[in-house]
């Protein structure tokens, strides 16, 4: 399974996407703010009577980023229009393969804690996917990170009564 991984890993460390970052960037966020308009009334209560609400605030905020996306866009594209060369990003696939995996590892730990309403499985998980995830192979770190998790959810739990 090592030498797999290991395997794939070598392939991955060589394959690289080259992004437009201003074009990528301007249309990914215009589109994030459209979608924060869209779902602020279902999600943001407000009384009819106020002329400043909850809504004010945000809805300026995304307004004023739509606008600035669509201009940085339009820069993008008139760049295009005049052959002129754009701002490339290389992505490597191992790197941002790996920063999933981890993102991965904390949501599910949130995921756990959640719906076994207990803290420490989601950080007992946590702690040893992560040494699992870096290869560890020492006994006593996985020993001493999991007394450390289960020590310091029962210190919080118990002594100072918090309910993560």
């Amino acid at each position: 399974m090592k030498d797999k991984l290991d395997k794939l890993g070598a392939r991955l460390q060589t394959k690289e996407i080259r992004i437009p970052v201003d074009l990528t960037v301007g249309i990914l966020f215009f589109l994030l703010g459209g979608v924060v308009l869209l779902i602020m009334p279902q999600q943001v209560a407000i009384s009819e009577r106020d002329v400043v609400n909850g809504r004010a605030f945000p809805r300026l905020l995304m307004v004023l980023m739509m606008f600035c996306c669509a201009l940085l866009v339009g820069k993008e594209i008139y760049k295009i229009a005049k052959k002129q060369p754009l701002e490339y990003k290389t992505v490597n696939l191992l790197v941002e393969i790996k920063a999933l995996i981890i993102l991965a590892i904390l949501i599910i730990s949130y995921l756990l804690a959640k719906w076994t309403d207990l803290f420490v499985v989601g950080a007992v998980f946590c702690a040893l996917a992560f040494l699992i995830y870096f290869r560890c192979k020492k006994p006593s770190y996985y020993v001493i990170t999991v007394g450390m998790a289960v020590g310091i959810w029962a210190a919080f739990r118990f002594l100072l009564n918090v309910r993560f």
